[in-house]
């Protein structure tokens, strides 16, 4: 088994094994699952702290508002009269605005840190120090033990709008956010070793031969968009010529014999 280590940029992500008789197009899937997989279960985890610190997420219409507001408004959170922590609830105000402040009691909200460490323990960047290989099984047993959590402090489910129920769902809108960016399109991944781009058409041992005792670093990358390199080509600052006339004052213009 060729052993890989996946980075995206010059930061480890994990290790991952596949023979090298492997097709590209089937091991670019496989690590770009991992990958997109291992940031599903550290956004949940991010926001499984702030449940566990003040509840339920409030609803679109509600965040953000002040008490004031809300009673002024005659709003209301009919998701947070049901979905309420077993052996019920302490409140802590949300600064943010974004949750109800119905927090789990103490009891409930080690159950929800302790599973979050575990989770964060098995995609942890520092299974590259140790040798350990992610493989997809064990970020979807990551993922179950959250969900497995979160049905225990709430047995009564999350609102359909709360992100950590849309991440279970997988119904998460990351549009316009952080988180969305670092996620990469299985149709647009790309691996590279060595400077050289791994085909999707080739098998794994086209590029690192028939040693299954291998080791290489293959970085993954969202492909580039394929008019960026040529409309940077094209542009005037990279015309040298171009460039020297403008810093002569003799921009654009016309000479003519006289």
């Amino acid at each position: 088994m060729v052993l890989l280590h996946v980075k995206r940029g010059d930061e480890s992500q994990f290790l991952l094994q596949a023979p090298g008789s492997t097709e590209l197009e089937e091991l670019t899937v496989q690590v770009t699952r991992v990958y997109n997989a291992r940031l599903k279960v550290q956004r949940v985890c991010s926001e499984m702290e702030e449940l566990a610190a003040h509840g339920i997420f409030l609803p679109p219409n509600m965040q953000g508002l002040t008490d004031d507001q809300i009673e002024e408004l005659k709003l209301r959170d009919e998701w947070g009269e049901k979905c309420v922590p077993s052996g019920g609830s302490v409140f802590k105000k949300d600064d943010i605005g974004r949750r109800n402040g119905q927090a789990p009691n103490e009891k409930m909200k080690e159950v929800l840190k302790k599973t979050i460490e575990e989770a964060r323990a098995i995609i942890s960047k520092k299974q590259v120090e140790a040798g350990v290989c992610v493989t997809m099984e064990m970020v979807k047993d990551a993922l179950d033990q959250l969900r497995g959590a979160v049905m225990i402090v709430y047995p009564m489910g999350l609102p359909p709008y709360d992100p950590i129920r849309m991440e279970f769902e997988n119904k998460e809108d990351l549009s316009g956010t952080q988180a969305g960016l670092n996620v990469i399109e299985e149709s647009e991944a790309q691996l590279w070793w060595a400077a050289k781009e791994l085909r999707r058409t080739k098998k794994l041992s086209d590029y690192v031969g028939k040693n299954e005792k291998t080791k290489i670093i293959a970085k993954i990358q969202q492909k580039l968009e394929e008019n960026d390199d040529d409309s940077c080509l094209n542009s005037p600052w990279a015309d040298n010529t171009a460039l020297k006339r403008h810093f002569h004052g003799v921009k654009d213009i016309k000479w003519r014999p006289r």
